[in-house]
């Protein structure tokens, strides 16, 4: 591997390469290959997740022969760059790769190729192979990188892209004009590098760069010089002018942006959720802001991306919002101008495909944006979930810099619609949708869990994740929330500080759930307190706090919830939690009892009012749920204790003794019954659900 004398310096990109832990590699080609792709991919100035792919070519020994075979180790279908690992490399033997080359028919039979690739599989561990396999195969270097970067994109997607390339490069960097990844283009490359020994790299058209080198530091190196040149020429257009022409909308303030999201994200995801629900992001960094607020946006936003990631991601177009950035999206004239654009859009989109499609193209997908602009407040993103949406925004901020550069350099050219067409629709691509696992029972599901920080929120909360929902947790115990989030990943779950006795504090939670996911399909109400007191002991202080907590934060709950599920117009769940002490008569219990009749009627209530908005109330009733129960730590168990003349630690069998099934109850055992609520029982509202072990008083029936 090439020494390093000094640590070279960059502006536009980052240089992250470690000399002493590459040489603790000690020159395994393939562990090298690894540690580059991480490097690039953890600069999204550099490829995006997902995007790019990487190679290198090693010799090992056949299995058969017992002969040095010349094998090629590239990135394979769907992996990632920043995360990439051995098993996600496909592995295949040099020499079969290029006897493909013998029978390959031409164009047309372009995809039969890649089903034969799996005839040339090394590796028995490979990943499938990917399309862009042959675009390593036929150039002569051990390391190779095919990547998206915006300052290179934008460059390829300008109209004058070859001389603007000639003008940056020189004669360091090959060209080659548009076309569709795949084994012609793989043959393309290899021929160009034949014809023209010189170059370090090649740019594709509209598309991206290739570069490479005989080590993987080389090929870096190269990655990172020639993504630099690119970004240095592009700054002094920018000082030249401005891309996207004058601002046309000023910002709102970056307070009354928030707002404004908060408010019309609801709105947004139910339009959007027309044919499937969807999980939202919204972001409104500087970047997006200046395109968004420019005098351009109109021109380039139909044009549609240019790199194939990028609108793969982001369909061909985004929706632009037509609305001022102070309207109130609860008017109803402009929720009805909004749905009126979203039609519009879908309509566009259906004779989008009408036009474009082929007789053998899959069926139509979801014609709803992904994309939504909104000028003066910024960008939100909509997909199946939170780090698809999240995703799709990086990729359009992405096609952002790429529109600016083009802009600044030239004018923006985009790919012509029955190109962009076949790619989106490609067999390829659709055989890779298909091969996806079937989601998850609560894919799409945002749920609101209170009480969060232990015992039984924090298992529905697992639970919830587990079946693929997100979660907003929330406790007024910020120690014991942080504890249990800390289980969960940034796109899984958010987690925040409440109080559900003040009507603020809930409705900040539904704010952030808003602004974090775009909306709720579930509540549940599992805060908790517990005294345990004879009549003439329990004060005034205790009977308002429990009625605070139990009673006014279900009711705080399901009225700011409520009006979240009503903007979407998608339904909901509230499931309450309460308790057999509702059902039952115990002593020393009158206050916590009351107050736990009082959820189960209020969740009667509840249900009959807002089953016109398809939005199920239904309550869960555990009892002695004492593994993990933040309540059983404190004065409550010695109470229930004292009632029953036992001792404390005696609690758990004496419960279960009491049951008719002898059995200890847990929080999983909670999470369960909401799981069955809220995945089985779709037609099934103002249910009580004892999960006690069978308490014969507590019967509803």
């Amino acid at each position: 591997m090439t020494s390093l004398k000094s640590k070279p310096k960059f502006k536009n990109v980052d240089y992250l390469w470690d000399e002493k832990y590459a040489k603790s590699l000690k020159g395994n080609e393939v562990d090298l290959l690894i540690y580059r792709s991480n490097m690039l991919g953890a600069d999204l100035r550099i490829t995006n997740f997902g995007g790019g792919n990487t190679s290198c070519k090693v010799l090992l020994e056949d299995p058969l022969t017992k002969e040095k075979t010349a094998v090629m180790y590239v990135k394979g279908s769907g992996g990632d760059l920043g995360t990439l690992r051995r098993n996600g490399l496909a592995g295949l033997y040099m020499d079969r790769l290029h006897n493909l080359r013998k029978i390959y028919k031409g164009l047309q039979y372009e995809d039969e190729m890649v089903a034969l690739y799996q005839h040339c599989i090394y590796d028995l561990d490979s990943r499938a192979p990917s399309i862009d396999t042959a675009l390593h195969a036929f150039l002569p270097f051990k390391h190779i990188d095919h990547l998206h970067p915006d300052a290179v994109i934008a460059i390829a997607a300008s109209k004058n892209s070859k001389k603007i390339t000639k003008e940056i490069w020189g004669t360091e960097m090959g060209w080659l004009p548009w076309q569709r990844p795949g084994f012609d283009l793989g043959v393309k490359i290899g021929k160009h590098y034949e014809d023209n020994p010189h170059i370090k790299g090649i740019i594709l058209e509209g598309h991206g760069m290739f570069t490479w080198g005989d080590t993987s530091y080389d090929c870096y190196l190269n990655s990172l010089e020639t993504i630099e040149k690119a970004a240095n020429y592009l700054s002094k257009k920018f000082k030249e002018k401005k891309p996207f022409g004058d601002e046309k909308v000023k910002s709102m303030s970056a307070a009354k942006r928030k707002k404004q999201a908060i408010a019309l994200a609801p709105v947004l995801r139910g339009f959007c959720s027309a044919e499937q629900r969807m999980i939202g992001h919204f972001r409104d960094d500087k970047n997006v802001l200046e395109f968004v607020n420019s005098k351009k946006l109109n021109k380039l936003a139909p044009m549609g991306t240019s790199c194939p990631d990028h609108f793969l991601r982001t369909k061909i177009k985004p929706l632009v919002l037509n609305i001022r950035p102070d309207d109130n999206p609860d008017a109803p004239k402009i929720r009805e101008k909004i749905l009126r654009q979203f039609e519009q859009y879908r309509q566009d989109y259906k004779s989008y495909y009408e036009a474009h499609k082929r007789k053998n193209s899959p069926a139509m997908r979801d014609p709803n944006p992904v994309v939504i602009l909104y000028p003066g407040v910024g960008m939100f993103t909509f997909a199946k979930n939170k780090a698809t949406a999240r995703i799709a925004s990086e990729f359009y901020v992405n096609a952002i810099n790429v529109m600016k550069g083009a802009e600044a350099v030239s004018k923006y050219v985009s790919l012509p619609l029955q190109e962009a067409f076949d790619i989106e629709y490609w067999l390829l691509e659709e055989a890779k949708l298909q091969r996806q696992p079937p989601e998850k029972s609560l894919s799409r599901k945002i749920a609101v869990i209170t009480g969060a920080g232990g015992g039984i929120g924090s298992a529905i909360a697992q639970t919830i994740v587990e079946n693929g929902g997100v979660v907003v947790m929330t406790d007024i115990n910020e120690r014991n929330l942080q504890k249990e989030a800390e289980a969960f990943n940034k796109d899984q779950c958010i987690h925040l500080t409440s109080d559900v006795t003040n009507e603020q504090s809930i409705q900040k939670v539904f704010d952030q759930a808003c602004l974090a996911y775009g909306g709720v399909d579930i509540i549940v109400h599992s805060a908790g307190i517990a005294i345990s007191k004879k009549l003439e002991d329990t004060t005034e202080k205790d009977w308002d706090l429990l009625q605070d907590i139990l009673v006014k934060g279900q009711f705080l709950l399901a009225q700011k919830g409520a009006a979240v599920m009503r903007q979407q117009g998608l339904g909901g769940d509230i499931i309450n939690i309460a308790s057999k002490n509702g059902l039952v008569s115990g002593p020393n219990n009158a206050a916590y009892g009351t107050a736990k009749a009082a959820q189960l009627h209020l969740s009667r209530l509840l249900a009959a009012e807002l089953g016109a908005d398809k939005i199920r109330v239904n309550t869960i009733n555990p009892d002695a749920v004492i593994a993990g129960s933040k309540i059983w730590e404190g004065k409550w168990a010695e109470g229930r204790a004292k009632a029953y003349g036992i001792r404390v630690e005696d609690l758990p069998a004496h419960y279960a003794k009491r049951t008719l099934l002898n059995a200890i109850i847990l929080p999983e055992d909670i999470a369960k019954a909401a799981l069955a609520i809220l995945t089985q029982l779709k037609k099934s509202t103002a249910l009580i659900i004892n999960v006690d072990g069978g308490v014969a008083p507590a019967f509803t029936r």
